[in-house]
């Protein structure tokens, strides 16, 4: 790790003023750290922003939306009783994330900004593990050599959901949806934002509590915690008179970012929920994957999860967002069907 200077601003205002190139943001430090500790990301200037005020709260507005703040932890998130209430998935993902001890520290906004990951993450050796290497490639939206999968389990509800983020920058406040902040290979930077710029808060739109009654996350892993996705989705469904009326289909683990399925969406939408209907919406989600570096396997995987995830939607929420899952290839504790 190269010297850099560390500046720790007490307001929004001074911290952006503080901003030059070369420097980065500094939260609960899970990701960053790591990347300096490898080399990958060397700034000059470290900016804390752990003593700025205001961002570490979870609201409900008058008008429904539920806005958290950039520097709210991902247990404290995972357990406030208005994301268990109001979008459960959401904290059924950030529990299925990484070990207790990353949940505590790390910050909402650090998890969307997490640095896609391969084989050669970093400059490092390839991965000794062919499954785990090739499960770090994208079957979806990948070009050239930029083929590493979004790792962020948090973000495949948040899109699902039609979460915003909140910016503020060295050109004022914006705000641009969560689905637009991550940029596929060919359309510039990694993600949409500007140099200098603060998340402030991600918002969830009044429609989201709407979901919440069947509601599922459901990631696939190599073993029970603390490992990447190889397959992820978030299912929710609007259902009444046994008809599904309204449906979100997010997929993780498949794409340079969190991989919102619209197509599978409007073959849901108007259908009585079973499981003949919920393998093609499935198999339309995966229709343009393609395999690379032997990843042919993570094509099906992904589409088996999308499924399973759309069925346990279908049967509800649980009343007690578990922990953690029962088995490497099961679902989580209390559910041990495979994906």
């Amino acid at each position: 790790m190269k010297p850099f200077d560390f500046l720790q601003p007490a307001t929004i205002d001074e911290a952006l003023s503080a901003w030059t190139d070369g420097a980065a943001w500094l939260g609960g430090g899970t990701n960053l750290v790591d990347l300096m500790k490898t080399g990958a990301v060397q700034p000059d200037l470290v900016i804390d922003i752990t003593r700025l005020p205001g961002l570490n709260a979870v609201e409900v507005l008058p008008d429904g939306t539920t806005r958290i703040g950039a520097l709210v932890t991902n247990a404290d998130l995972a357990d406030h009783p208005e994301i268990t209430a109001r979008a459960p998935m959401v904290a059924e993902a950030l529990l299925s994330g990484a070990s207790g001890q990353l949940r505590n520290a790390a910050t909402v906004a650090g998890n969307i900004l997490q640095s896609p990951r391969d084989a050669f993450f970093a400059h490092q050796e390839p991965a000794s593990d062919p499954l785990a290497s090739a499960g770090s490639l994208s079957v979806l939206g990948a070009e050239g050599t930029a083929t590493a999968v979004n790792p962020s389990d948090f973000c495949v509800p948040l899109v699902a959901l039609d979460a915003v983020v909140e910016l503020q920058g060295p050109d004022g406040p914006r705000e641009i949806p969560l689905a637009g902040l991550h940029q596929l290979p060919g359309q510039g930077a990694r993600t949409a934002l500007r140099p200098g710029e603060l998340i402030l808060a991600l918002r969830l739109p009044p429609e989201a509590a709407g979901f919440a009654a069947n509601a599922r996350y459901l990631k696939v892993r190599d073993r029970t915690s603390f490992a990447f996705a190889m397959a992820s989705a978030a299912a929710a469904l609007k259902i009444d008179g046994g008809r599904i009326t309204a449906a979100r289909l997010a997929l993780g683990a498949v794409a340079p970012k969190p991989w919102r399925v619209a197509e599978a969406e409007e073959i849901l939408t108007g259908q009585a929920p079973d499981p003949e209907l919920f393998a093609r919406a499935a198999g339309a989600a995966l229709a343009g994957a393609v395999e690379i570096g032997g990843n042919g396997w993570k094509i099906d995987l992904a589409r088996r999860t999308a499924a399973r995830a759309l069925a346990m939607a279908a049967a509800g929420t649980p009343a007690r967002i578990p922990a953690l899952p029962a088995s490497p290839f099961g679902t989580t504790a209390g559910d041990h069907a495979h994906a």
